[in-house]
């Protein structure tokens, strides 16, 4: 890869050939899910499997402005949307949108959708949301603090930031010994993109998928500080889908307000 190598044309079109896929992130929330909610009946992930505390949200979502950031796939966002949230959501996949799309249309929800790169809210004013709801997708991010100097742009005041990432340690582990055989072989030091493995090995390792980017907890906790939030909560799950879940924890949560 050269140095003109534009990681969001890469990963727009690596997410589109997700979703021909059937990536598990890809697949939209079913009829039930929805009925559910619009009962009152709820929730939404932040990390791996793992609820989001509904103490996390504002008490009550109707009429409450989300922006679900780098969220696309018919899951989160319409999940809020039938809760009664307005739900945005923005992505870089056209067709990850698409799968907002059809929920909304099957279900009859209001759900806005945006496309773009979550470096650049610059499609919505200041003040715009009482929340921004980011799952796990700052690893296909190149730098994140523009993500979060924008984030806090695009709050409102009390506004609420949640946040999934990746544990960056997961990264310093040789991926074809992990996946193949269950191995943990340290081979990467950090900072790690899967970027920087030679064409052959990526193929191998990561197959079509989005190049991936292992973000320091300076960069993603420290990030979040010096945009201006307030941290207000903090989990941590096991990764739900590789070896390293006996060892240590593969995804972190943050919670922050916009004072």
């Amino acid at each position: 890869m050269t140095e003109s190598f534009d990681a969001v044309a890469y990963n727009r079109a690596a997410w589109d050939r997700e979703v021909a896929n059937g990536n598990e992130w890809t697949r939209p929330a079913g009829r039930e899910v929805i009925d559910r909610a619009r009962a009152g009946d709820w929730s939404v992930v932040l990390i791996g499997y793992r609820s989001v505390p509904r103490g996390w949200f504002p008490a009550e979502l109707s009429g409450v402005e989300v922006l679900c950031l780098a969220s696309g796939g018919g899951q989160q966002g319409p999940v809020l949307a039938a809760a009664g949230a307005a739900v945005t959501v923005l992505d870089n996949s056209p067709r990850q949108l698409d799968r907002d799309r059809e929920v909304a249309t099957r279900d009859g929800l209001a759900v806005r959708t945006v496309l773009g790169d979550m470096r650049d809210l610059s499609a919505f004013p200041d003040a715009s949301f009482d929340v921004v709801f980011n799952p796990v997708s700052t690893v296909f991010c190149p730098e994140l603090a523009p993500v979060w100097r924008d984030s806090f742009r695009v709050l409102r005041p009390g506004g609420i930031l949640m946040t999934g990432f990746l544990n960056p340690d997961v990264f310093i582990f040789d991926v074809e010994a992990l996946d193949e055989r269950g191995e943990l072989v340290v081979r990467h030091p950090l900072p790690f993109s899967s970027l920087d493995l030679p064409d052959d090995e990526r193929e191998r390792s990561y197959g079509t998928g989005p190049i991936e980017y292992s973000h320091s907890l300076a960069e993603q906790i420290g990030g979040q500080l010096a945009a201006g939030f307030t941290l207000t909560h903090f989990d941590e799950a096991p990764h739900h889908a590789d070896a390293t879940a006996r060892y240590l924890p593969g995804y972190f949560a943050t919670r922050a307000v916009r004072p």
